[in-house]
């Protein structure tokens, strides 16, 4: 639908250059034989020698047209020299042609602001290179002229051949008395002609242009006079330009809206409808369509040069004409994954070279059913997200087409064996809405390729595998977190190896080396956390050491460490690195408060726990091994200390089951409502902020006991 736009300026300069029967030029370049030989570019098939799709200058005086298949063109032109666009996915791979159209538009942007509209098309906006020149180097205070310059057509002037026409030109181009507006556009001639004389010298291909004051002034001028030359149309040339130029030769008026406007209002050139009045053309046609159609019979079009150097969408299509028609739906998805496969080519080299992501993917296609009766019902398009990747595109664009299908069809399913009731002739993919990636995102994969050798990949090459160890006779296997039956990534300060317990291990002295394989960087954490520890819990007097943070369940898992099960020492081993690895993540780039009591000063801790008063006083007391497995322990409870109530006092059992033993949980347990906001301001300014975001703001204050310390305060209350 054309769109009804206000020329912003009378003054703009705009040019279209068009290349010249491209794709043969691209072959001669490639092949400089065939030079001034009648030459046809053709997109081979079995069928009558496939089609032309680009025919040189030398060929059509012969009569050879695009329209003609390849046996055809040869039996009008013995000569003539066919060449076959090359096949990549048993259809036309267009990318040499699509390179070397990127040759010219690099040379053309380098004057104002370019727009590629297609292969070997494209507008340029030289506004501001023209009113530069004007005024710095008038065409008029120039000593010479370039010979490219002076070949150009400018509608108005006399048509005279040879000198006499060029002297004209230069006048036309010099005259110091023309209208600002023409002096402009003489300016434009001059660095077109600039242009197209690089086009030539740096790619061998030539091209013509036509310049005006917009786009679809410029875009009729292009194509007047070819090959090699270009058209300038003044604004007193527009009306007789437009006089005489058939409806269906103007842009967007060659299909149904043309026709209709042939039929409805009588006329056959776009002079006609002068006799129209804006409102008899809104009356008949809307608001929108009626205005354009006023406006283009007068020469206006505001339609802007947009800066694009790139195309705005990508595409891969395929036609099946006669007997090459698609009846069956596998056939159908073979040619969709060799279109989706090449788009998503190109959709990767547009990403890597030219940072852009596509957010659209479209399906069109052409059928025809056998019966009558919705015939002429059009295919439908359908339209989706893009996912990147060649199989997510392919598997996209099927489900669009069997959607599509069953529409059409008026089927809730689709038909996958031959059928006589319709047939695909063309097949396309697209990707659309193509923007350049924002600044500042990356992909997640440049993450991991930027570490250091310590990163994932290098944890894995290196790794140490060691067999999972059978489980315990007993029965009583499930140790939930304790057991270490799946690889882990250990942390830096950790070794930077996967491992398992191993049934081999189970002999003394390698049990010992695995319990006793600390890491320097974790060791002085250790050493703190022990010495915490060590002042803040209360030891029964047979120095059986607590591990407080450890429920029933791991109680009577801990009654086997005596007994010689080693199994529990190296599953116990993996359950703190585990843990370590766990607190480390959360606490990276945090403070927390409870790396305010791990690096407390050892005093300030109380000296006797109100809730651990004595061993003898808790249910199913631990039984405590030797030195080395006390130790063992006590890093257990070093890494559930912050996380877990300590044991009740006797005569409080607590189901393992209960809230005040929850495992696992990277949360406080502490009731809310005990906490004295008062207290707060005690704590470190880092700490305060955490807790007052904790808090809920219209909490109560509670009263402390007096003499209380800050400790006292965060461990749970003794009961009555």
């Amino acid at each position: 639908m054309p769109v009804a736009r206000p020329e912003t300026s009378d003054s703009r300069v705009i040019a279209h250059v068009d290349m010249d029967c491209f794709y043969v030029q691209v072959e001669q370049r490639k092949n400089p034989e065939l030079r001034g030989l009648p030459t046809a570019v053709v997109q081979y098939n079995s069928w009558h020698g496939g089609g032309l799709i680009a025919v040189s200058y030398e060929a059509r005086k012969f009569g050879v047209k695009r329209s003609m298949r390849g046996d055809e063109s040869k039996r009008v032109c013995p000569e003539i020299q066919l060449v076959q666009v090359p096949v990549a996915r048993g259809k036309a791979d267009l990318n040499t042609y699509r390179n070397a159209g990127s040759e010219v538009v690099s040379i053309l942007s380098r004057k104002g602001r370019c727009e590629r509209a297609s292969i070997d098309e494209v507008y340029l906006d030289l506004t501001d290179a023209a009113e530069t020149m004007l005024a710095e180097a008038p065409p008029e205070s120039l000593e010479a002229i370039e010979e490219e310059a002076l070949k150009s057509h400018v509608l108005g002037l006399d048509n005279e051949d040879g000198s006499e026409a060029k002297e004209n030109v230069r006048k036309w181009l010099c005259s110091s008395n023309a209208d600002r507006r023409d002096k402009l556009l003489a300016c434009g001639a001059l660095i077109v002609a600039e242009l197209r004389f690089s086009v030539l010298k740096e790619t061998e291909f030539t091209c013509s242009a036509g310049i005006a004051h917009n786009k679809m002034l410029a875009k009729l001028a292009s194509g007047m006079n070819k090959p090699a030359q270009q058209t300038v149309v003044p604004l007193s040339s527009v009306k007789g330009l437009l006089e005489s130029l058939p409806i269906k030769k103007m842009k967007q008026l060659g299909g149904k809206l043309g026709s209709s406007v042939q039929t409805d209002l009588g006329v056959n050139t776009v002079g006609d409808l002068l006799q129209f009045s804006e409102e008899k053309l809104q009356q008949r046609y809307g608001i929108n369509t009626g205005t354009w159609l006023w406006n283009i019979a007068r020469g206006i079009s505001g339609e802007e040069v947009e800066g694009r150097l790139l195309p705005k969408s990508h595409g891969s299509g395929k036609t099946f004409p006669g007997p090459q028609v698609l009846k069956t739906i596998s056939s159908v998805q073979h040619w969709l994954n060799e279109l989706c496969e090449e788009l998503s080519e190109r959709l990767q080299l547009d990403l890597h070279e030219n940072k852009r992501i596509a957010h659209t993917l479209t399906l069109h296609a052409s059928a025809y059913k056998a019966s009558d009766s919705d015939s002429h019902k059009k295919f439908p398009s359908k339209s989706c997200p893009l996912r990147y990747g060649a199989a997510k595109i392919q598997e996209d664009a099927f489900n669009l087409f069997q959607a599509a299908l069953r529409e059409y069809l008026g089927f809730s399913k689709t038909q996958g064996s031959h059928n006589n009731q319709w047939g695909i002739t063309s097949l396309s993919v697209s990707a659309s809405k193509i923007v350049p990636i924002p600044s500042g995102t990356a992909s997640i994969t440049k993450y991991f390729h930027g570490h250091q050798p310590s990163s994932l990949t290098k944890q894995l090459q290196g790794n140490f595998i060691e067999e999972s160890a059978p489980p315990s006779p007993s029965g009583n296997e499930n140790y939930s977190e304790l057991n270490v039956n799946k690889p882990q990534i250990e942390l830096p300060c950790e070794e930077t190896r996967i491992k398992y317990a191993d049934p081999s291990l189970h002999r003394p002295e390698d049990k010992n080396d695995l319990l006793n394989d600390q890491i320097p960087c974790c060791s002085s954490e250790n050493q703190a956390e022990d010495e915490f520890i060590h002042k803040s819990l209360t030891l029964s007097t047979s120095g059986s050491e607590i591990c407080s943070g450890v429920n029933q369940s791991q109680a009577s898992q801990l009654t086997k460490i005596h007994s010689g099960d080693h199994s529990f020492k190296l599953n116990m081993r993996g359950f703190n690195k585990q843990e370590q690895k766990r607190k480390t993540v959360k606490d990276k780039g945090t403070s927390s408060i409870l790396r305010f009591f791990k690096n407390q000063d050892p005093s300030s801790a109380p000296q006797k726990i109100e809730h651990v008063e004595n061993t003898e006083d808790v249910k199913a007391p631990l039984s405590v091994g030797p030195q080395s497995t006390s130790d063992n322990c006590l890093e257990h409870n070093q890494s559930e200390f912050p996380k877990e109530r300590p044991v009740e006092e006797a005569g409080t059992s607590t189901p393992p089951g209960s809230a005040q033993f929850e495992q696992g949980r990277g949360v406080w347990s502490y009731n809310s409502d005990e906490i004295d906001p008062s207290v707060i301001d005690e704590l470190p300014p880092e700490i305060q902020q955490e807790l007052r975001a904790w808090l809920r703001p219209h909490k109560r204050q509670n009263v402390v006991k007096r003499g209380s310390s800050i400790a006292d305060y965060f461990l749970p209350t003794r009961n009555a």
